[in-house]
């Protein structure tokens, strides 16, 4: 079984979603976390105290990551509570979707810079606590837009194919400290970043997916934490698709 007893995690974007499942997750394998939000107080504390109910220690912060100083607030605050920090999960993202036509720059702008460089942020500063404990788990949400493309989606497919290069350039710059870093890519799981998704474009993703069915935010949940347990320390500059099959049926 998945052990993270005594480990201390930041997940971005965390309160609602596939990053929910994620904080749960950990949670339950013991791990401290800190819930990360940018405006969903409520659900981050609702978050909150279903940990501390199930004998979890967690607490929430609000930080904009693409903010670097906001960034470097949240990593900050996972070493004030725990005194370490052994786990972050990149998973905050937008999308602002439509046709590259008719794509205006600062729907360009701010989904590369939430989804991408909020990345960087976080991750440039949590490599300095673990790179003195000589231990850490880098887990970068991408998607398999990022791997295959989407119609409507150049901004988002662009800054998710960057997480991708970024986790494989990172990975090998951190290797040799102990400190392994992956990217899970979902394919089609129903959140409230896919509500809006017609549903003929639902239906024909489906169909490209083996599996015939959407994802869940646990089975992503399931994957992030096998890639920060001790079981996948061998494991690094990786991308994880949990996508029901669809890129073997699109590549």
């Amino acid at each position: 079984m998945l052990d993270l007893t005594g480990r201390a995690a930041v997940v971005t974007g965390s309160s609602r979603g596939i990053g929910r499942a994620i904080a749960l997750k950990l949670a339950t394998l013991g791990a401290n976390l800190v819930v990360n939000y940018h405006s969903s107080e409520d659900a981050a504390r609702e978050v909150v105290e279903q940990i501390k109910a199930d004998a979890g220690e967690a607490i929430p912060f609000q930080a904009d990551v693409k903010q670097a100083n906001e960034a470097k607030e949240l990593i900050e605050t996972a070493l004030q509570a725990f005194g370490r920090l052994d786990i972050l999960v990149n998973n905050v993202g937008i999308t602002r979707d439509t046709l590259l036509m008719r794509m205006k720059e600062k729907d360009w702008d701010v989904v590369l810079e939430t989804n991408l460089k909020g990345t960087f942020n976080c991750t440039k500063v949590a490599q300095r606590p673990m790179i003195r404990q000589r231990y850490g788990r880098i887990i970068n949400i991408t998607s398999v837009s990022g791997i295959a493309g989407q119609v409507g989606q150049a901004n988002y497919s662009a800054s998710k194919a960057g997480i991708i290069g970024f986790t494989k350039a990172v990975a090998r710059e951190l290797g040799g400290r102990n400190i392994t870093v992956n990217a899970v890519a979902p394919g089609y799981v129903p959140t409230d970043q896919t509500a809006d998704l017609p549903q003929e474009l639902i239906d024909h993703i489906l169909e490209l997916t083996p599996l015939k069915r959407p994802g869940t935010a646990e089975e992503i949940a399931n994957a992030v934490a096998f890639l920060a347990s001790e079981e996948a320390s061998y494991v690094t500059g990786q991308v994880l698709a949990v996508d029901g099959g669809m890129m073997a049926m699109m590549l």
